[in-house]
């Protein structure tokens, strides 16, 4: 009672931007979403207040609901939890359609906004799961499309290309503003896919769409992207014609992302064009933006190492050691809060090398007579570790020497010995290993199917018949008259090993015997090798005859060799 004595006062002397108490809910909400569009937060926090006070007054749930929807927008992100808590807890018996869906899209909005990519991505998946259970293709939609967002902005561009482009293109249940928002992140997706020619296109279109309608926030919008693709084809005096408009544009409004980018790319233009001192300039007020901000995104860890190099060259080691600093803490955060290897690791500062010149700056800035002690036990150290490395790698090659001597030994002795004629498959009675009484009740299958699958596989490793590519668990199962979960078990329980390193274990064994045998079959390329053997490239050869035989392929063939000579 005393909660709406205290919202009754407020609301007799604060009416706010209009008298509120003449509007409809229906009305409040198209003013409150007319000035939350605009930036006008106050008023609309003003509305959204007094839009849940009535609700709560005239005891109305559903109205309530939206109040909450409303108050969370322009709330930190603590708040703006609570009240989506609310609105879930108001929901939870509700009939609509679009509940629970629009609990978790909120939240997943909300996370993206406070760059969260984990929980918002987490709260996308929970939409689309609820979203198709209620069959809700908006929903739906909006649900991957903000996940292709997060795709994109984790480094992820196909799989983000390909759900845009099906919702721009192959949709029309969206309102304009999602299409909009989806034309230019494909260019932006375009771009980072280097399929520059697709860009283009669309960032022309929508630069003179956004001309002609007057719509000068969008219109920078596209010009951002102009002046990225610009600086990926290494026209730098055009990106920053292009980013110096969108740098006096966007730093007048509230938009965090484009302020952050439109500096990214302009330290990135200067660097390329070779103008250091504008690089450093815009660099400076970037990394003052992201403090203030805190808005982290992945690019920032190609630049970082240019600011480092810069000072370091200068030998101003104040700042050297500053700016290694918050490269390491923007590091930190984006492996704490992306699901995000890094592909684009800065070669030259990569993250042990930081965090050891780090150490080695900050002593040397408290004691200059360190520097000394600390080069030479450097120097020494390094002797050390290159002294231990060549022994080990001389032991090393000696052992791996050795094993492919005994390969070769243990093929040649197999040569010798005239093997028996192979028994057909059909005639094959395969005895089954005795099993513990507890395990033979576990097993599911019977064991006449077991004999059969053995059979299978007999005549498919006679034949050679893993040599072939593309071989799948499901496709080996047909081929043997199976499903593929009992062709899992027989091959992991009689086998010992699951059905990859079986396929594997066939192919490299069968490598180990061709290759000392054939000598014009290893005098091939080892990419043709590879093929030959089933597999789709020669790295994924290479790896699996050293993990299979504990020695290089390349000293394989030396020794083999060797014995022939």
């Amino acid at each position: 009672m005393l909660l709406i004595l205290v919202y009754s006062l407020f609301f007799s002397q604060n009416k706010g931007p209009d008298s509120l108490q003449k509007y409809s809910y229906q009305e409040l909400q198209q003013k409150f979403y007319n000035y939350n569009n605009s930036n006008q937060t106050d008023h609309a926090q003003l509305i959204s207040r007094y839009f849940l006070h009535k609700a709560h007054l005239e005891k109305d749930d559903e109205q309530k609901a939206e109040g909450y929807v409303m108050m969370h927008f322009n709330e930190n992100l603590p708040n703006a939890l609570k009240y989506l808590d609310s609105l879930q807890v108001i929901t939870r018996k509700s009939t609509k359609p679009f509940y629970p869906a629009r609990v978790y899209l909120l939240r997943g909005n909300l996370y993206s906004k406070f760059y969260n990519v984990k929980a918002a991505l987490g709260n996308y998946v929970l939409t689309l799961e609820h979203a198709r259970e209620k069959g809700n293709k908006r929903q739906i939609a909006f649900a991957e499309i903000n996940i292709a967002y997060l795709n994109n902005y984790v480094g992820r561009y196909r799989d983000a290309a390909n759900t845009l482009k099906h919702y721009l293109y192959k949709t029309d249940y969206l309102d304009q503003k999602d299409y909009d928002n989806m034309h230019v992140n494909l260019a932006d997706t375009y771009i980072d896919l280097n399929k520059m020619d697709s860009a283009n296109i669309l960032i022309k279109e929508g630069l003179h769409l956004t001309s002609e309608a007057g719509r000068t926030y969008q219109y920078h919008g596209y010009l951002v992207e102009s002046g990225y693709y610009h600086l990926k084809l290494k026209k730098y005096q055009e990106a920053i014609d292009d980013l110096l408009q969108c740098k006096d544009y966007f730093f007048t409004t509230h938009d965090v992302r484009n302020q952050s980018y439109t500096l990214y790319y302009l330290v990135s233009s200067y660097v390329g064009l070779g103008n250091k001192e504008k690089a450093v300039e815009n660099f400076k007020l970037l990394d003052a933006h992201i403090k203030e901000k805190n808005y982290i995104f992945p690019e920032l860890r190609m630049v970082y190492p240019y600011i480092i190099e810069y000072y370091k060259e200068k030998k101003d080691r104040e700042n050297q050691l500053y700016y290694i600093e918050r490269f390491l803490e923007i590091d930190k955060v984006l492996d704490s809060q992306f699901r995000y290897i890094s592909r684009e690791l800065p070669r030259r500062y990569e993250k042990p090398k930081l965090v050891k010149e780090k150490e080695i700056i900050t002593h040397e800035l408290e004691n200059k007579k360190i520097i000394f002690y600390v080069s030479s036990i450097s120097l020494l150290s390094v002797l050390l570790v290159f002294i231990y490395l060549y022994y080990q790698s001389k032991k090393a090659e000696k052992q791996h020497r050795q094993i492919a001597q005994d390969l070769i030994q243990k093929v040649q002795e197999n040569n010798k010995n005239e093997p028996a004629p192979a028994p057909q498959p059909e005639n094959i009675i395969v005895e089954l290993p005795s099993e513990d009484p507890k395990e033979r009740n576990a097993n599911t299958i019977s064991e006449d199917v077991v004999q059969n699958i053995l059979k299978e596989l007999t005549a498919f490793e006679a034949k050679d018949q893993f040599l072939n590519k593309g071989i799948t668990l499901g496709s080996l199962a047909k081929r043997v008259k199976t499903n593929s979960k009992y062709l899992s078990e027989t091959i992991n329980t009689y086998k010992g090993k699951n059905f990859a390193g079986y396929l594997n274990d066939l192919r490299i064994d069968y490598a180990i015997r061709r290759l000392a045998n054939d000598r014009k079959f290893r005098s091939y390329k080892i990419q043709f090798i590879a093929d030959e053997l089933g597999y789709n490239n020669e790295q994924a050869f290479t790896l699996a005859f050293k993990k299979r035989t504990g020695t290089p392929l390349s000293i394989y063939l030396k020794e083999i060799e060797k014995s022939e000579s």
